[in-house]
């Protein structure tokens, strides 16, 4: 693999990973929302509790898919 194209695609990364702590950190409690989403599997127990967020993992997964497919779009 070129090195090149390795390194553009690590300044990609980091480029897009600042951008989402920068989101975070200016709107995190715009999100409250995330995880308590109707679908979303919340048990609570006396000693146990278990957590398993459907919803919301169909939905950034969805999200992130977009994203994907918007950049690939204006690449080519």
């Amino acid at each position: 693999m070129n090195p090149e194209v390795v390194g553009k695609f690590l300044i990609g990364i980091g480029l897009f990973a600042v951008a989402v702590g920068i989101v975070v950190y200016f709107l995190g409690g715009k999100f409250g929302f995330l995880g308590r989403l109707p679908g979303d599997i919340a048990i609570e127990r006396e000693n146990f509790r278990f957590y398993f967020p459907i919803t919301t993992l169909v939905l950034v997964n969805g999200i992130i898919w977009i994203c994907i497919k918007i950049i690939s779009f204006f690449r080519n």
